[in-house]
């Protein structure tokens, strides 16, 4: 059995293993699972998002994307007041653990990055600062749409929208500056424990409201004669960065098709065809959706072999390069810049 099909076991048993992993955890330390006594789903569930974060480091080589990991999980543990210990020791088990019940040819790898890891617990460091600094009009605005949609007041955030237009604000900007910074803001003040998961999905649903109220400044521009697919793939529910990606490519004169979140592949594959698309642009925000990922993508040219596939999400903004492994023909970090890529590879014929 080789490396990479190991890792796929890895991932199978995942569920299982973090059982192990929990149960284990509590037998050596009970005064913990006494007090976090109606934690213990949770308690699974962290320990199996460990596990499939560290399986995808191991299949990509990309040790980065495990720490990256460790680093959110890090900050989110301080947010809610438990022991940094308390991972480290998930950890030290995970290995344990992996050693006992698979036997895996790539547990020693494993192994080693878990060290690795818990080595620099105490060390990594997430971006403390908010994403809405500056003093520019457009950072303003995104101050002030942010507060508006963490009041609950989503027309306010949408009339502050219109008038930062009115101003001379561009769509690009309100799109980039304003909806894209305000997000990732968000993230950083869940993660500090600050909003809430609803205030959260709540100010996400807002801004895609708000973003449909402005298509008719979008659909106004010359049209280019091509044509895109935007989705994200199979199992991965975070649509939002990618419907802005099909906005701007519409906004360039692009017939862009956005086929929305979880898109089986079958689904796709029946809309590319369709929509006589020149491009495929994929998304994933979940780092443990890349297989998945790379399995569409494997699809998409053994049925459309010339066509150029675009990537982005949180994964390939963490290492250079990770597009190239899953297979696709180029990336792009935001939006305007998929545009400029997109019209690159076209060009250039790949």
């Amino acid at each position: 059995m080789g490396i990479k099909d190991n890792i796929q076991k890895l991932r199978t048993a995942a569920p299982d293993l973090a059982k192990k992993v929990v149960d284990r955890y509590n037998q050596l330390h009970p005064e913990f699972s006494a007090r976090y006594k109606n934690g213990y789903q949770k308690s699974v569930q962290d320990a199996e998002f460990h596990l499939l974060y560290l399986a995808e480091a191991l299949d990509c080589a990309e040790p980065a994307l495990f720490f990256n990991y460790l680093s959110w999980t890090s900050s989110l543990f301080a947010s809610i007041k438990t022991p940094l210990s308390v991972l480290e020791e998930t950890l030290r088990l995970m290995g344990i653990v992996l050693e006992e019940t698979l036997g895996l040819a790539a547990v020693e790898e494993a192994k080693n990055l878990i060290a690795e890891g818990i080595a620099k617990l105490g060390h990594l460091e997430m971006n403390s600062e908010s994403y809405l600094i500056g003093d520019e009009p457009v950072d303003v605005l995104a101050r002030d749409y942010l507060a508006a949609l963490l009041k609950a007041d989503r027309k306010k955030a949408g009339n502050l929208v219109a008038e930062g237009m009115e101003q001379g604000i561009s769509i690009k900007d309100i799109y980039l500056k304003v909806f894209q910074r305000t997000q990732q803001e968000i993230g950083r003040l869940w993660q500090l424990n600050k909003i809430t998961v609803a205030q959260e999905h709540f100010c996400t649903a807002a801004t895609q409201m708000i973003m449909s109220q402005l298509y008719p400044f979008i659909f106004t521009g010359e049209l280019k004669d091509k044509h895109i697919v935007v989705a994200c793939i199979g199992g991965e529910l975070h649509e939002l960065g990618a419907r802005m990606v099909a906005d701007i490519f519409e906004l360039e004169g692009w017939d862009s098709y956005f086929v929305g979140a979880n898109t089986p592949q079958e689904a796709l594959i029946a809309t590319v065809q369709e929509r006589h698309a020149d491009m495929i642009a994929l998304s994933v925000t979940m780092t443990y959706h890349l297989p998945a990922l790379e399995t569409t993508i494997g699809a998409m040219k053994a049925r459309f072999p010339r066509m150029p596939i675009l990537v982005g999400g949180y994964p390939f903004n963490i290492t250079q390069g990770l597009w190239e492994k899953v297979g696709a023909d180029a990336y792009a970090p935001d939006a305007v810049q998929a545009v400029q890529v997109a019209e690159g590879l076209l060009r250039h014929g790949k």
